[in-house]
């Protein structure tokens, strides 16, 4: 699903102002080893590298890693990983973070143990995620009724911006640092038809749902509309959205 589209357009276009705020929360130093998952096109581990880290990103999608390559091959060790099976040794890093990448993880009860056990005793750990009630988790919302049925097990992504699920999900592994709402504010999209387009064009999950109604011209208007409607509910005078996310920082036990 992530390799639908250009997601690296919308790491680029939107996403890139979220990875020195998780950078931030983490507190990443010169020299501390840090493991970026779920990462994309690597957004989070560069900045980590400017920052003088030796950092990795692990991501399951080929495509996405190979964009961020491109643009760093050397600052950064790049690895094809699941985030629910880490090839990695445990208690390996120092800090180990996601930003908008581990919520997608069908289990989340997997990928929360993977985060703890390559984070070594005293280390950080630290994720950013889309709320439930923002801007994006309010489109998955839109997009669910059309979705096909999730993996057996599996939880909602925007779960990751409820302060709560995620204490839950590390227990007594994880001490609880921060845990703050924010949000990202997005000005370039010009009203709710040129929200929708970039969507249908770029992002993997709204790609998935709309290729799985293509045959149901009422679906897909029926779907245009929430989109549409979401984008106008949420649209200040000056025609920016403000996308929420929680940052969520703690430390391994």
């Amino acid at each position: 699903m992530w390799a639908l589209g250009d997601y690296p357009a919308i790491a680029a276009e939107i996403t890139l102002p979220l990875a020195p705020v998780l950078v931030d929360a983490c507190r990443v130093g010169s020299g501390q080893r840090v493991l970026d998952v779920a990462a994309g096109t690597g957004n989070a581990a560069l900045e980590a590298a400017r920052r003088g880290a030796v950092a990795t990103a692990s991501d399951l999608t080929p495509r996405l890693l190979d964009s961020g390559r491109e643009h760093a091959a050397d600052a950064v060790r790049w690895v094809e990983a699941d985030a629910e099976d880490l090839p990695f040794d445990d208690g390996e890093f120092d800090v180990v973070m996601s930003a908008i990448g581990v919520m997608f993880a069908p289990h989340h009860d997997r990928s929360s143990a993977e985060l703890v056990r390559v984070c070594r005793p005293g280390g950080t750990i630290g994720v950013l995620s889309w709320t439930p009630a923002g801007f994006v988790g309010q489109m998955f919302a839109a997009l669910k009724p059309y979705a096909a049925p999730p993996p057996p097990g599996a939880s909602p992504a925007p779960l990751w911006g409820d302060p709560a699920h995620v204490a839950a999900l590390f227990g007594d592994r994880v001490r609880l640092g921060e845990a703050q709402e924010r949000s990202l504010r997005v000005d370039r999209f010009d009203g709710p038809a040129a929200f929708r387009e970039y969507f249908k064009a770029n992002y993997g999950p709204t790609i998935a749902v709309y290729r799985r109604i293509g045959d149901d011209p009422e679906a897909v208007a029926a779907l245009d509309a929430a989109l549409d409607e979401l984008y106008l509910r949420n649209v200040a005078a000056d025609g920016s959205t403000d996308w929420g996310y929680l940052v969520w920082t703690g430390t391994r036990v």
